[in-house]
């Protein structure tokens, strides 16, 4: 009976320990798997959150590329480089070890985010500084253009002037019948029969700037009937013909010089009665002009 009674008090013994064991593996069974959800709610947590780091990252990329006028290789190689890891993220296991290798790889990604962006921000700058330096020496140029043609108008003026200036001019131009005697003297006289030759005489006027040398004028002689007296020859100056009676040749000293030159009478005949127009000309231009009448 007592026997009994000591195995009945060790089977209660035993089941009581398997009562508080089984109490404790339930307890901590349910304890791990409350410590695995919340493990497992951290690191979906902490997954999204280096995602959003991820997409941020991703944005300042696009940002600096869309920024930048020259395509920069490195950044866009370095936003796909982003796009991979995100891609990688959004497939990969809720684990610690896991989510510790992309927080490694983000880390490394952050840094060298950091420096290229610093870089392109001072290639920015700097190309900013030779963009201004660029418009700065444009503007010089434009403006030393518009005075260098400034100074060659004002050349070409001056090199017109100074040619102007050079030309022969002469003064004085008179034109009138005379009577030639035998002994050479000379009579002038209005009356058309009784003139031999048509005298015509002009001063060449002093000019410095003319080149010194031999030298020419044309003299023109039109009659009252508007024909050319004497040689009646052409010269051409590009679209202008010239008629002109005959050329003054003469050595010029850059002084006064006296000229007379003469236009014989028309073979057999008087010459005409009227108004007499002379003219002298420098090349095609007209410097000096005179009339006169023979009665």
């Amino acid at each position: 009976m007592e026997g009994s009674q000591k195995s009945n008090i060790g089977l209660k013994v035993g089941l009581g320990i398997l009562l508080v064991l089984f109490l404790g593996t339930a307890f901590y069974a349910s304890k791990l798997y409350s410590d695995g959800k919340e493990t497992e709610k951290e690191l979906i947590s902490e997954k999204e959150q280096v995602m959003n780091d991820l997409s941020n990252m991703a944005k300042q990329y696009d940002e600096a590329i869309a920024a930048s006028e020259v395509k920069d290789q490195e950044l866009i190689e370095a936003r796909e480089r982003i796009q991979g890891l995100m891609d990688s993220l959004k497939v990969s296991q809720n684990s610690v070890n896991s989510l510790w290798r992309y927080k490694k790889k983000f880390l490394a990604l952050q840094e060298e985010m950091d420096e290229l962006l610093a870089e392109n921000d001072r290639l920015k700058v700097e190309n900013e500084y030779l963009a201004t330096s660029l418009d700065s020496t444009q503007v010089q140029l434009a403006e030393r253009t518009v005075f260098t043609d400034s100074l060659l108008v004002q050349n070409t003026e001056l090199a017109n002037v100074v040619e102007d200036a050079a030309a022969l001019q002469t003064v004085g131009l008179k034109g009138m019948g005379v009577i030639e005697r035998r002994s050479g003297r000379q009579i002038p006289t209005e009356r058309a029969r009784r003139s031999d030759k048509i005298k015509v005489c002009f001063t060449v006027a002093k000019n410095t700037l003319t080149e010194a040398g031999d030298k020419e004028l044309y003299v023109q002689v039109i009659d009252p009937k508007n024909n050319v007296l004497g040689a009646n020859n052409q010269v051409q100056f590009e679209d202008q013909v010239l008629n002109y009676s005959l050329i003054s040749r003469f050595n010029y000293e850059n002084r006064n010089l006296n000229i007379c030159e003469y236009i014989s009478q028309p073979e057999d005949s008087d010459f005409e009665k009227g108004r007499y127009q002379v003219n002298v000309f420098n090349d095609k231009e007209l410097i000096s002009t005179s009339e006169f009448t023979l009665k």
